[in-house]
């Protein structure tokens, strides 16, 4: 069935839900940041790959399409349209756009863009999939896709475009440093990131095609404790624990929640034994009481993950996903068919040497509990626990290297397209995705992978992705910890009106920090 988005229709009226009247325009917004605030450099090489780099590099660079209220909204494309025959998608540009430096937005800078990411790969997207892309009109370009491909547009509204005129001279885009690598067409101009301070300036761009911004300097500033930034006007936009909310709803903040995008997740070095077997996975899952971590570590605001990864809040969620109940009685039973015997010290052993395992926390943003509460549970169930708790880059690094027995981390991106599942359950098709369990997943699960992809029936593809999970479910290369409850505060008299974007923004970010909401 042919399918056809036409947006030249909404232009008048898709951002209207952002801000339906002109308002003053604001000096300067600040956005807190509790996270350690160096995200690397806005540019889509050299941002941190978690969701406050890419959000940062979202306001200097757009993409074809971005997300607002009510789903995909034009950006710099206005209408695109799907040719099932030659399983080809046809994107109308916009006008009129301008780069930083002045140039013209053309659409040989979208060809451009595709060629040097196939060769230069940006690890949010793939693009594997591109036979061709070519410019077939006047402010026209056509991808010809080598199958159909049902999650084309979430890259789409993922990928930056960049400017021919500046990055065809770059050979290696991780290393380039010069100051027009931070040149886009998005409605801010970088100005400087101060990594002793945490801090990043970006100034609006008075051409930009949707109109001058209406907040003249953005600014992210690093707050240990958002609660006094917001409350001491050092921040107007903070994320907050859930039992903050009353007190600064009492204060005239406004409070905003969004749904459970954002997961604390187990991850297990399946590359070495014990972790290679999934019995001993299974043993590891019983073992571990997520909702004690919610109760104990969060005040028991949250919700236990599935084992399948899909948040409950997407639309794709199964919720006959297989669970593991915690008992530390079945994890010992499943040691035991291992051939664990527990010794005198009440901790398993198997030829003669202890079960033990070494434990990663990654210290992510807030207090955190959860690295002790689980070797306190472990070391219940029979399992000796080395814990070593260090900084996220730090941890981040020793995950990707595989320097690692169990970790805890945690990310975001789960009420994206499902293709997130391949990326991250799959080694084949992680990207390279510090989030990734980056498993040797059965060919059962591979076949669906696939399968999942090329499926353009939305309802036939909700039965292959109901699968995936199920079957994740039992492989388990990850054990899912909770979602937490997600919010933040701000304040309403600076005159910018935040709320967080169903489904995300870039491949499903939770954030409520939309540039969208910055434009008049």
């Amino acid at each position: 069935m042919k399918r056809t988005l036409r947006a030249a229709a909404l232009l008048a009226t898709c951002f209207l839900w952002i801000n339906p009247a002109p308002a003053a325009q604001v000096k300067e917004i600040r956005i807190a940041d509790s996270g350690g605030g160096d995200w690397g450099y806005p540019t889509p090489y050299r941002h941190y790959p978690r969701g406050p780099g890419y959000v940062r590099m979202s306001m200097v660079f757009d993409s074809l399409l971005w997300r607002d209220g009510k789903g995909l909204a034009p950006a710099l494309a206005t209408a695109w349209e799907y040719k099932p025959e030659s399983a080809s998608w046809v994107f109308t540009l916009r006008e009129g756009v301008q780069w930083h430096d002045g140039k013209p937005f053309r659409p040989e800078d979208v060809v451009f863009t595709v060629s040097y990411m196939q060769k230069h790969p940006y690890s949010w997207i793939r693009l594997d999939k591109i036979e061709s892309c070519a410019v077939s009109g006047p402010q026209q370009v056509t991808f010809k896709l080598k199958e159909p491909y049902a999650p084309f547009l979430s890259f789409m509204e993922t990928m930056p475009i960049l400017p021919e005129h500046v990055w065809s001279k770059v050979e290696d885009p991780k290393k380039y440093e010069a100051a027009d690598s931070f040149t886009g067409t998005g409605p801010y101009k970088f100005v400087n990131f101060d990594k002793v301070k945490g801090s990043y300036l970006f100034e609006a761009f008075a051409e930009y095609y949707q109109g001058r911004p209406k907040v003249d300097r953005l600014i992210y500033v690093r707050a240990e404790d958002p609660l006094f930034a917001l409350m001491t006007d050092k921040a107007d936009l903070v994320g907050i624990e859930p039992n903050m909310a009353e007190t600064l709803r009492q204060k005239g903040m406004t409070i905003i929640e969004d749904k459970r995008g954002w997961n604390k997740k187990l991850m297990i070095n399946h590359r070495k034994v014990p972790f290679s077997s999934k019995e001993f996975r299974h043993a590891l899952a019983h073992a571990v009481n997520r909702q004690e971590l919610i109760d104990k570590g969060h005040q028991g605001f949250g919700t236990p993950g599935s084992c399948g990864l899909l948040s409950p809040d997407h639309e794709f969620y199964n919720p006959d996903t297989p669970d593991y109940e915690y008992s530390p009685e079945k994890a010992g039973q499943l040691l035991g068919q291992l051939g664990y015997k527990k010794d005198a010290d009440g901790f398993f052993s198997k030829d003669g040497k202890k079960l033990t395992v070494s434990l990663l926390n990654s210290a992510m943003a807030g207090p955190d509990r959860d690295g002790e509460i689980i070797r306190q549970q472990l070391e219940k169930a029979g399992i000796k626990v080395d814990l070593q708790n260090q900084e996220k880059t730090t941890a981040d690094s020793r995950i990707m290297n595989w320097d690692f027995d169990l970790a805890i981390s945690g990310h975001g991106g789960l009420l994206g397209d499902p293709i997130l599942l391949n990326r991250l359950l799959s080694d084949e098709q992680s990207t390279g995705s510090i989030n990734s369990a980056r498993a040797q997943v059965s060919p059962e699960l591979k076949q669906l992978f696939a399968a999942q992809t090329t499926e353009m029936d939305k309802e036939k593809r909700r039965q292959l992705v109901w699968e995936i999970q199920r079957i994740a479910a039992d492989e388990l290369p990850a054990l899912p910890l909770y979602y937490p409850r997600s919010m933040s505060a701000y304040n309403p008299a600076k005159g910018v009106l935040w709320q967080y974007t169903p489904g995300g923004v870039g491949n499903g970010v939770p954030t409520a920090q939309n540039k969208l909401f910055l434009i008049r």
